[in-house]
């Protein structure tokens, strides 16, 4: 397993303006910038009017699941970083998705950062890749205090209506956001001045096809940090699992014991 690294967001620091992402890969670093992606659950919508029944045959599944996966995992991120208090309360806002209510961030660059990390995710997931998407809460000595881990595999072949794709999923994906908006009364508070980075696992087979599946030509892909990788003794907090046709996934959080200094 190999894992992949986006440079830690700072809104407070003007440098992050570059959007400079890090990904772990076979010890190489190369440098690039990424444009913005729009999961819009209007796809949902084209594949309803289009067929009633969805099978590998008929449509690239792993772009429907990755289409899927990216716009549940945008929303994620800002109501992670909205309940754990990375960014101050004052910068997001109440909308709704999945038939609840969300907090989703109005700072321009902290939404393209997430939107341009979620660009260079989606081809792994796509080719079934990914088998792990983080978010990594840290410290202001850049130590993980906690991590939102997002465990994915999807099956090897599918058949199933796209009407059953639309209610079942999203009901699905519903509870995985009651879950977070939630869990900070079962987390003990983060030290003030966190920042947050974003961390991809993939299979071993990905390694060694990363510059051939680079969204950008100058995208750079590093080898992530070992303290970003691991953590010593932590504690393990499941959260929620699914299982639906298109993909299986389960979430839950690491928590560093010791968290103030």
């Amino acid at each position: 397993m190999v894992t992949f690294t986006q440079s830690a967001y700072n809104a407070r620091e003007k440098e992050t303006a570059e959007k400079i992402s890090h990904i772990k890969v076979s010890n190489k670093e190369m440098l690039c910038h990424v444009k913005p992606v729009s999961c819009e659950s209007v796809i949902y919508k084209r594949f309803v009017s289009s067929m009633t029944t969805l099978t590998r045959q008929d449509l690239n599944f792993g772009q429907v699941v990755a289409d899927i996966l990216c716009e549940f995992l945008e929303v994620a991120i800002h109501l992670i970083l909205y309940v754990r208090e990375v960014y101050p309360t004052g910068i997001f806002q109440k909308r709704k998705k999945y038939n609840v209510p969300v907090q989703m961030s109005c700072h321009p660059e902290l939404n393209q950062y997430i939107q341009d990390t979620l660009h260079c995710i989606k081809p792994l997931i796509e080719k079934n890749d990914a088998e792990k998407v983080v978010v990594v809460i840290m410290d202001k000595e850049h130590h993980p205090v906690e991590r939102f881990v997002f465990e994915i595999s999807q099956p090897p072949l599918l058949s199933v209506s796209s009407d059953a794709l639309l209610s079942h999923v999203e009901q699905l994906l519903r509870a995985f956001i009651l879950k977070i908006s939630v869990c900070d009364a079962i987390l003990d508070n983060n030290p003030p001045g966190c920042t947050f980075t974003m961390l991809v696992h993939t299979r071993e087979a990905a390694t060694r096809n990363m510059e051939k599946i680079q969204v950008i030509k100058d995208f750079p892909w590093i080898v992530a940090d070992e303290q970003e990788v691991q953590m010593r003794e932590p504690r393990l907090i499941p959260l929620k699992t699914m299982t639906s046709d298109i993909v299986k996934m389960q979430l839950y959080v690491e928590e560093r014991a010791q968290k103030m200094p």
